[in-house]
């Protein structure tokens, strides 16, 4: 099999280019949070990761878990879950993320690199838990 068919068959990098797109996703609405909606800057990340773990449940079930993605009736129940296995790595996204805006020296304390280092510590936590509890195959009957 070649590097590039590894690399698209990969399910941890189809995750990591929706969680991709989904930073992006989080830095524009953590943008309208902060100056259109004047959200501070410990309360913006929550009303970004709401849009956020949206956008990215649903990218995930099209790319990256299709094959395990419920069907229509129980879409409701797939996103809750998917909202509370991504509240582990909204957790540590969120420590690092206030960590940094707390700690860090100017300009590194900005809200937008603060979401980036929160993000990249998040991805993992978020791959574990939606392949192993959201987007799993049914258990078969014994």
């Amino acid at each position: 099999m070649t590097l590039l068919a590894r690399a698209r068959d990969s399910r941890f990098l189809r995750f990591a280019v929706v969680g991709g797109a989904g930073f992006f996703v989080n830095e524009a609405t953590l943008f309208v949070a902060l100056n259109w909606l004047m959200l501070g800057r410990y309360s913006a990340p929550i009303f970004s990761f709401l849009c956020t773990v949206t956008f990215t449940w649903w990218g995930n079930r099209l790319l990256t878990f299709t094959d395990h993605a419920r069907d229509a009736g129980g879409m409701v129940w797939e996103w809750a879950s998917f909202v509370a296995a991504n509240s582990v790595g909204l957790a540590v996204n969120y420590a690092i993320y206030s960590a940094v805006i707390t700690f860090a020296p100017a300009p590194m304390n900005s809200p937008y690199i603060a979401l980036a280092f929160g993000t990249l510590a998040g991805l993992i936590f978020n791959f574990m838990l939606s392949a192993r509890f959201v987007f799993r195959r049914p258990s078969r009957p014994s």
